[in-house]
């Protein structure tokens, strides 16, 4: 007869410094080749990026930049230039959409109607200060028109109130449209337009007037 035991092999592992022993299993695999069932990848740091960063949206540089539209005068300090220099896509997005959902008025088109009208209108605007012969991006463009319609949002509770009366109804929208349009344009017609600024100027004030129009529904 034939007697005896057969003993487990002790393997170690060395990681980082420190000896995990295998058990019977892993051993087993690993002396038949099929160690590669047993290895892990370590985490990538970049899937683990929170959700706004992930998205590249700046919820400081989006605050900044309304900061600049609403108080457009120069003696108040801020670095206006950065709403055109450094354009981003989420924060106009967001303005134009809150605009949209004060305008419904039940009626669901004019969300997309005013969006088309951001889209095609500042593709306007870009279209026509390339041929004046400003040096500007379509997407700055973009950040500016869409950034710029804060005014009239911050109007439009005024207008709720003061509805009844047509004088100064008329005057309040007045001074939310050239509010609008002042911060859009100070941003956008630069000195590189030098004589041909009115050519710019005007368009970019028909189209804050069609979107307060959109709102008011005149």
């Amino acid at each position: 007869d034939l007697t005896g035991s057969i003993t487990t092999p002790d393997v170690k592992l060395n990681l980082g410094g420190e000896f995990i022993k295998e058990s019977t299993a892993t051993t087993f695999l690993r002396q038949r080749g099929y160690g590669w069932l047993l290895e892990v990848e370590d985490d990538d740091p970049e899937d683990n990026k929170p959700l706004l960063e992930e998205l590249d949206i700046d919820l400081k540089d989006i605050y900044y930049k309304i900061r600049c539209v609403l108080m457009p005068m120069p003696s108040l300090g801020f670095n206006r230039q950065v709403v055109r220099d450094n354009p981003d896509f989420w924060g106009p997005l967001a303005v134009v959409l809150f605009f949209s959902m004060i305008s419904l008025y039940g009626q669901f088109k004019v969300v997309s109607w005013i969006i088309t009208i951001w889209i095609f209108g500042s593709l306007t605007i870009f279209l026509l200060a390339r041929v004046l012969g400003g040096e500007v991006a379509y997407g700055q463009v973009l950040g500016v028109i869409g950034y710029s319609l804060l005014p009239l949002i911050v109007i439009a509770p005024v207008l709720l109130v003061v509805g009844s009366f047509e004088v100064v109804s008329t005057l309040i929208k007045l001074f939310g449209v050239f509010w609008a349009a002042y911060s859009a344009a100070s941003l956008l017609v630069g000195e590189e337009f030098k004589t041909k600024k009115p050519l710019l100027i005007y368009p970019i004030f028909l189209l804050y007037i069609y979107f307060l129009s959109l709102y008011t529904g005149v």
